[in-house]
């Protein structure tokens, strides 16, 4: 399967890390760091600050604030201060299109960084796209959309998310030797996430489980009552949701009220805080490019990343405020921007783009490259379960979190 290769992955993200510093925080971090002077180098981008999408957003602005806050304390960029002008989309692609057009044509920003969610980060990219501007962003889902030669993923998905994922979850429960014969995939028609469950449905049927059940269901939905009961009546061994934000803890309550618990279930892109501390998150899986947990923290750069997220998200009052895949993503995208601006002292879109296409960028989750199609390199993803009220990552076994393994029932 394409863009997957777990094991040299693996061992390309741990030597990078070895190195100590990613090559953001190495090139901008001298001895004795001089104050930035002169006009400020200017990134704008927007975020989910508002609607349906805030609490999420509310990550990204921690982690954007966080990464400006102490690039100038290290010298700012090209000598220069950063500044980032950001703007609220309100979860909302059209407005997002129009902000972005207006951060490029009225702000006239130097540079863009992307927004969070697939639907605005399209809406952005297309803005790019017509004029020619590099675009780095966090949290794309549809790797094949993303067709514009000048926009570089921060997450590496690999080109076939939609695969890989539902892939490296069976693979995990099947180690246990308790693997699943049937299963039941209920997805919100969020574009990223009803993506990834069509292709579980995909992957499952090439691997010979029943199909017990594929629902779908409307963005926005409260009321899981309905979707649970044809979960209880399906009665899979697996449960596979294309869930985003709290749906799979909405979905496990309506379960519970029916005296249901699924056997092993996987969740897209659930909120990380309210799956792992309810007690019907146990057992949980879900995918994941950071963690606070070794082996990933164990560079200095990505130790100091979760010790200073920690800090300022329970600053923002965050209920959880341990750094995941959204934070390390998000903060991957800055790194990949200010990094090639840093190696190529250039503020030129085309230079930026020829830079990050031939050396790729060192970051926190790795090294990410974006030799394969659309700029998306090996996938780098881990899965990750919850034990004992926590997550832990536990696939593939050589990066899982020393003392645990996966569980399935």
């Amino acid at each position: 399967m394409q863009g997957r290769n777990f094991a040299d992955a693996t061992r390309r993200s741990m030597l990078i890390a070895g190195f100590g510093l990613t090559l953001a925080v190495g090139a901008l971090a001298p001895a004795t760091a001089q104050q930035p002077s002169g006009p400020p180098i200017r990134i704008g981008g927007t975020l989910a600050l508002t609607g349906p999408l805030a609490q999420t957003g509310a990550i990204h602005k921690i982690v954007g604030d966080l990464f400006v806050e102490q690039l100038n304390k290290k010298g700012g960029l090209l000598g220069r201060p950063v500044e980032w002008v950001l703007l609220d989309d309100q979860s909302k692609p059209d407005v997002t299109r129009t902000l972005y057009e207006r951060l490029i044509t009225v702000d006239k920003v130097d540079l863009i960084i992307g927004p969070y969610a697939t639907a605005s980060i399209l809406s952005a990219m297309a803005v790019a796209q017509r004029y020619n501007k590099i675009l780095v962003h966090s949290t794309f889902g549809i790797p094949k959309l993303a067709t514009y030669e000048r926009q570089f993923p921060g997450w590496p998905l690999g080109f076939e998310p939609e695969k890989g994922m539902p892939t490296a979850a069976l693979d995990a429960l099947n180690s246990t030797g308790k693997g699943p014969k049937s299963i039941a995939i209920v997805t919100s028609k969020f574009p990223s996430v009803q993506f990834v469950a069509a292709g579980a449905r995909e992957v499952a049927k090439s691997r010979g489980l029943k199909e017990a059940l594929y629902l779908e269901f409307e963005f926005g939905t409260r009321d899981f009552g309905p979707i649970a009961a044809r979960v209880r009546e399906a009665d899979a061994d697996f449960l596979f949701m294309g869930a985003i934000g709290l749906e799979g803890n909405q979905l496990l309550e309506a379960l519970e009220k029916l005296n249901y618990k699924p056997r092993n279930h996987f969740y897209v892109y659930p909120t990380p805080g309210p799956m792992a501390s309810s007690p019907l998150g146990d057992g949980a899986l879900s995918n994941t490019a950071f963690e606070n947990l070794p082996p990933l923290n164990a560079s200095p750069s990505a130790a100091a990343f979760a010790k200073g997220f920690n800090e300022a998200a329970a600053k923002a009052g965050l209920p959880y405020t341990e750094p995941e895949t959204q934070a390390g993503a998000s903060w991957s995208a800055w790194e990949i921007l200010t990094g090639a601006v840093a190696a190529t002292k250039s503020l030129d879109d085309k230079v930026l783009t020829e830079w990050l296409k031939k050396n790729g960028a060192d970051t926190i989750i790795g090294h990410i490259s974006f030799n394969g199609p659309n700029n998306y390199g090996p996938d780098l993803m881990r899965i990750k379960q919850v034990q004992k009220g926590k997550w832990v990552i536990i696939w593939p076994k050589d990066i899982a979190t020393p003392g645990y393994s996966p569980q399935a029932k």
